[in-house]
């Protein structure tokens, strides 16, 4: 019973913990592969080379200190005995999906600071990533609405009085 009214009172930071991991890890996964790998595109270009590759390294620092912070949070939640493996996952698969949804739609359409591959028809291209991230945030938002806390309390309450 303690450990459920533990894992209720840091509900708010299980999730902020999966969605900074899942943010940096997204944003790891998009500049190892796309941008290093595959030599896709630099997280800006509409400069020069170097300016990409400058931007790739600023990208890549960011995603780390996501990762870490969200890391940092998962490991201080584990020695509290509060990690709440579920709502964590969720807040993983939001902060992956929606990452990847913004950077789909706003960075790739609306900035146009860099677009997911230069070929001919990027159409499939954008369809395919923007349904993945679609479909990982949806994932995420049913796990974290299956969490939410007030079903949680409720159950925690009714605990008491047995």
């Amino acid at each position: 019973m303690e450990k459920r009214a533990s894992r209720n009172t840091h509900s708010k930071r299980n999730l902020w913990s999966g969605v900074l991991f899942g943010l940096g890890l997204i944003a790891f996964f998009d500049e190892f592969v796309f941008h290093q790998l595959l030599h896709w595109h630099h997280f800006y270009d509409k400069s020069t080379k170097d300016i990409g590759l400058v931007s790739d390294g600023l990208f890549h620092a960011f995603s780390w200190f996501a990762t870490i912070g969200g890391l940092f949070l998962f490991a201080d939640l584990r020695r509290r005995h509060a990690l709440w493996l579920t709502r964590w996952w969720g807040g993983v698969l939001v902060g992956a999906g929606g990452f990847q949804l913004y950077d789909g739609i706003i960075q790739h359409k609306w900035m146009r600071i860099h677009q997911i591959r230069y070929v001919e028809n990027v159409l499939l291209y954008d369809i395919v990533w923007n349904v993945t991230a679609s479909v990982l945030l949806i994932a995420g938002i049913i796990l974290v609405y299956r969490t939410r806390g007030k079903k949680r309390e409720k159950q925690v309450r009714l605990n008491e009085h047995e």
